[in-house]
């Protein structure tokens, strides 16, 4: 029997995904399931919708759920992780202070001064459940979906190297179904290699039965305005830059020097985008803060639908990488590893997204080679920037945070040195409870 663990089971939306996909193998049909979450009305709520899907499936699977991560860990074959570290009322500063600086943030969980000092807060929790995982489930597969995604997995492959951990996000597979849409030809039919950074990665091949597709993408977004309208950002990097990227147009729009420095940049670029509007300032705060007044609710009337949701497997990577590493068929993913040699291009050690084979042995990192250059210099800028933040954790200087947020592409291209300096400390004033790992803050 596999046991598999959910650290952060709160996070519903993924829960309830993730548990559907793993049941529809059958190396994990009657598996152990052992929900934790830190909040007990949420785990509940968790434990009510997994045992559900099990219900409707008719599983011979047992579902557990605790707040005591430490009893779940014990002899766990694989540990998903999907935490958030502190409420919306804590992050919020993330997001609302860069902005009284004049750095308009849509999303901010990623990388620029909003998503080093989520990454700051969380880093110390992940660290934590390594040491857990080290302890009660050292041979377990460890696959993180939190982010900030790089420098969460950097900071945790740099301190536990020898502990099977990867991230994991669904933006390579979305984009990709996305483009095969827009080019008329079947997703199972689509051949690409995508490399780079998580949020920041790029499709460096895209063929359909060995023909570049590039040519047919250019034609269609110059030509389709509907195409065009769909993500602005990503298709005027594209246009630009000649490969497109795999995150979406509201966290591109957060991580260059081109689309939100300027009101009317925003106005013109920032429209449209898949899942959120990018144009909007604080977009996931807000809808976060609405979340807050309707989950319950949500809830309530997800429990009550005889069949809530489908029970064919999805997209994510997580319950195809269990399977395979539990003695299924191999499988291919993108997953985020450190930098060995892989890309070539990029700051050895950092945290690259690219193909990975998942088997019983564990994880083996496919070499991708180089990045074209004009991809490769801002993404090697961003993962430049990431591996500071980290570092800047492990050593605890502020002043490394501060010379990476100066560094920041948009940050950069809206402020001075001294308004930089001034934000961050005012960053770090606001987070002081949240970062025990810098002693003293003298900015």
């Amino acid at each position: 029997m596999a046991k598999t663990v959910f650290i952060g089971a709160g996070s519903l939306g993924f829960t309830r995904g993730l548990v559907r996909d793993l049941l529809t193998f059958p190396t994990m049909r009657d598996a152990e399931i052992v929900l934790v979450d830190v909040n007990k009305e949420r785990l509940s709520m968790a434990r009510q919708m997994v045992e559900k899907i099990v219900a409707l499936g008719s599983y011979p699977a047992r579902i557990t759920a605790t707040l005591d991560r430490r009893e779940a860990l014990k002899d766990a074959d694989a540990v998903c992780v999907t935490i958030l570290c502190g409420s919306t009322d804590v992050w919020q500063h993330d997001i609302l202070i860069p902005k009284k600086y004049g750095v308009d943030i849509n999303i901010g969980d990623t990388r620029g001064p909003s998503g080093i000092f989520r990454a700051l807060r969380t880093i110390p929790e992940m660290l934590a459940i390594c040491r857990d995982v080290e302890e009660l489930c050292p041979n377990a597969v460890l696959l993180n979906y939190t982010n900030p995604m790089a420098m969460l997995c950097h900071a945790m492959q740099r301190a536990y190297p020898h502990l099977q951990i990867t991230g994991l996000c669904h933006s390579v597979q979305g984009t990709a179904h996305m483009l095969a849409q827009w080019v008329n030809v079947p997703y199972e039919e689509l051949q690409y290699t995508s490399a780079g950074i998580n949020h920041l990665s790029w499709y460096v091949r895209l063929e359909h039965r060995g023909q570049d597709l590039y040519p047919r993408l250019r034609k269609a977004v110059m030509t389709n305005k509907k195409i065009y309208n769909q993500e602005q950002v990503r298709n005027e990097m594209f246009l630009a830059l000649g490969y497109y990227v795999t995150e979406s147009s509201g966290h591109n729009s957060e991580y260059n020097w081109w689309f939100r420095k300027r009101p009317g940049l925003i106005r013109q670029y920032c429209t449209t985008g898949t899942g959120w509007n990018p144009g909007h300032h604080a977009y996931i705060l807000n809808v976060y803060r609405r979340r807050e007044k309707t989950w319950k609710k949500e809830v309530r009337e997800w429990l009550a639908k005889e069949s809530p949701i489908s029970l064919a497997r999805g997209n994510e990577y997580a319950a195809s990488i269990m399977h395979a590493y539990l003695g299924g068929e191999p499988f291919e993913f993108n997953g985020n590893v450190p930098n060995t040699g892989l890309v070539t291009n990029l700051p050895a050690g950092c945290c690259v997204e690219v193909p990975v084979i998942a088997t019983r042995k564990g994880f083996e990192a496919i070499h991708v080679g180089a990045l074209p250059p004009q991809c490769a210099a801002l993404t090697a800028l961003n993962a430049t920037i990431e591996m500071m933040a980290v570092e800047a954790h492990f050593s605890g200087d502020a002043e490394m945070v501060y010379r990476a947020i100066c560094n920041d592409p948009l940050t950069a291209a809206v402020l001075s040195l001294a308004e930089i300096r001034k934000m961050t400390a005012e960053l770090f004033r606001r987070h002081r409870a949240w970062l025990p790992q810098f002693k003293r803050v003298n900015l």
